[in-house]
């Protein structure tokens, strides 16, 4: 089954300027970043990756600053790059996609390959989502968005790493959230099971994937755009009683 063309933009973010976090490329964060332009938002672009960041900017239009959120330096320019790029005077909506996979069976996985999963996908999150807070609550406003996965509830081969992060991910949006709220600051998450791009298959083999898709309803996997939709819709005010939500973005079955 081929996705369904992208729905129009409904001006669901107009007025407000969006941060996200590695936007470079193809995957769930341009698509984000698409998105919410075609809603009406500004936006910045951040990634690690600095002739893919900028190739991602320039084709979208919008400002690109790189960004290694395992480094609180890097994190505190891009904030404040981020800000001061802002026509609303300050950042509205930050999406945490930053993220990195592996495979590996925990029998045979170094520290290495643990920790720099948990460094980019959970701390980096955290990095992110406390320097946001740290922008967002003396304005009295603002939404995180966090890039979760199924795999934090769900077990994998080789996943140990990427599920416990993400499953961290998910503890750190609800807390985030509870102390967020007398700040009217929302935060929630999407957990997508399987968004299809072509860097995917760098960290999960071709075989994995095509086995993996065979569990989705719909016999295919997400188009990254099928996620950002979903993403928008937290960013925006349709959303604005969800706080410390966690939203499956999925057609997987048990």
């Amino acid at each position: 089954m081929t996705p369904p063309t992208p729905p129009p933009g409904h001006g669901l973010l107009e007025g407000r300027h969006v941060l996200v976090t590695a936007a470079a490329g193809t995957g769930i964060g341009h698509a984000t970043a698409r998105r919410c332009l075609e809603e009406g938002a500004t936006v910045v672009l951040s990634d690690k990756h600095e002739r893919r960041l900028a190739e991602s900017a320039e084709a979208l239009g919008v400002a690109g600053v790189p960004c290694d959120v395992t480094d609180e330096g890097d994190v505190q320019r891009l904030f404040a790059a981020a800000a001061e790029a802002s026509p609303t005077g300050g950042i509205d909506v930050l999406v945490n996609n930053a993220g990195l996979g592996g495979t590996a069976r925990l029998v045979d996985m170094t520290d290495e390959q643990w920790s720099v999963v948990l460094d980019v996908t959970l701390n980096g999150t955290f990095r992110c989502t406390r320097a946001a807070l740290r922008h967002m609550v003396p304005r009295r406003r603002g939404v995180i968005v966090n890039n979760a996965s199924v795999l934090g509830w769900r077990a994998q081969d080789g996943q140990a790493h990427y599920a416990a992060a993400k499953a961290g991910v998910m503890a750190l949006t609800r807390c985030a959230a509870v102390e967020a709220a007398d700040a009217g600051i929302r935060v929630n998450a999407v957990a997508p099971s399987l968004a299809m791009h072509p860097f995917l298959n760098r960290a999960i083999s071709d075989e994995v994937l095509a086995e993996l898709t065979t569990r989705e309803a719909f016999g295919r996997a997400a188009d990254p755009w099928e996620v950002a939709t979903v993403i928008a819709f937290l960013a925006s005010d349709y959303s604005n009683y969800m706080t410390g939500e966690v939203v499956s973005v999925s057609s997987q079955h048990p």
